[in-house]
C-alpha cells in the first residue's frame, strides 16, 4: 500500500494512492483514526482491503497538498554518520552504537512544498535519507523482530542550517528551523517494498545527482536502529526514524554546494518514488 497525509479545501486527513487516485481513510475508517499516526496505533491500516476501497475515489493527487507523511509524530529520531562515506568526508571516528540526534514536527514540509532558507544562514544542506515509521510500538525491542515493528518506509531530506548546527557539539538548533526537513510523498508499507531489501537512494540538485548510496552500506541496518531505540525509550505508532545521509553533502564540498532560493532538491528512493522540493529564503516580515 501507499498511504499519504494531505490537506484539501476539506480540510486535513490522509488517505489510499492508487496511481493518481487517493481515497480518504479518515471518511472510511471513521472518528478513532482521524490522522495517519491514530490508524497505525489503532492497527486500523489492517482493515485496508478492497471492501473498504469500494467506489470512485474522493480525490486525485493533483487536487490535494501533500503534509509531512507523519504530521504529528510523537518523536523523530535521527541518524547521524550512519554511512562510511560521510562518517569518513567529515573526519568523523567509528562508534559503536548510533549517533542520535532529534527533530521537531515544525521542522518537517511535505512533497512540493518549500524548503525554507532562514533569513539566519546562507548555509543551508541536503542531506538525502530514508525514514521508516513506526507501527507497532514496543520497548526492548529484539533485533530479530524488530522489522515487524515498522509499518513502511518513505523518502526524507534532513536539511541543515550548517553554520547554526556547528553552534555547539550538539546539533538541535541546525536541524530544527522550520520547514527545513522534507517527509514524503507517502509511506510504502511492507506488502509493496520488503524492509529487507537493499534499495537505492539518490539525491539531486537542480538536477544533478550530489549524493547516492544503497542501504547495504549503512553502518547500523534499520533493525538495529529499532532495538538500540527501543532500549532506551518506549517506541509508539507514528514514531520516526530517519535512517541517515550518504556522503557528498554539500559543506565538504570545494566549494561548498548549499541550497539557495530558487533551487529544487529531489531524493529519489527506489520502491518509493521521488521527495521533490523548491527551495526558498525566508523573507523578514515587514
Amino acid at each position: 500500500m501507499k498511504l499519504m497525509s494531505y490537506v484539501t479545501s476539506q480540510g486535513a486527513s490522509y488517505g489510499l494512492v492508487e496511481g493518481e487516485r487517493v481515497y480518504d481513510l479518515a471518511l472510511r475508517l471513521g472518528p478513532s483514526c482521524p490522522d495517519l499516526k491514530s490508524a497505525l496505533a489503532n492497527d486500523a491500516l489492517a482493515r485496508i482491503a478492497g471492501r473498504l476501497i469500494a467506489g470512485d475515489a474522493d480525490f486525485r493527487v493533483s487536487d490535494i497538498v501533500f503534509l509531512p507523511l507523519i504530521p504529528n509524530p510523537g518523536r523523530i529520531f535521527c541518524v547521524g554518520l550512519n554511512y562510511k562515506a560521510h562518517r569518513e568526508e567529515t573526519n568523523r571516528a567509528d562508534t559503536p552504537d548510533p549517533v542520535l540526534f532529534m527533530r521537531g514536527a515544525q521542522s518537517q514540509t511535505g512533497h512540493e512544498r518549500p524548503l525554507l532558507c532562514p533569513i539566519e544562514s546562507d548555509a543551508f544542506d541536503f542531506e538525502g535519507e530514508i525514514a521508516a515509521v513506526i507501527g507497532t510500538g514496543g520497548r526492548r525491542i529484539d533485533e530479530a523482530r524488530a522489522l515487524t515493528h515498522v509499518a513502511g518506509l518513505s523518502c526524507y531530506n534532513d536539511g541543515s542550517v550548517r553554520d547554526w548546527q556547528a553552534r555547539s557539539t550538539q546539533w538541535t538548533a541546525g536541524k530544527n528551523f522550520p520547514a527545513t526537513g522534507a517527509f514524503g510523498p507517502w509511506l510504502v508499507t511492507p506488502d509493496e517494498l520488503p524492509l529487507d531489501r537493499d534499495i537505492s537512494l539518490v539525491t539531486r540538485l537542480n538536477g544533478k545527482e550530489v549524493q547516492r548510496t544503497t542501504t547495504d552500506l549503512m553502518t547500523f541496518p534499520l533493525a538495529r536502529l529499532v532495538a538500540f531505540i527501543s532500549t532506551f525509550t518506549t517506541l509508539e505508532a507514528g514514531d520516526v526514524i530517519v535512517t541517515g545521509t550518504p556522503g557528498g553533502v554539500g559543506f565538504k564540498r570545494t566549494p561548498p554546494l548549499f541550497m539557495k532560493d530558487g533551487d529544487v532538491v529531489e531524493v529519489e528512493v527506489d520502491g518509493i518514488g521521488t521527495l521533490r522540493n523548491p527551495v526558498i529564503k525566508e523573507r523578514r516580515a515587514a
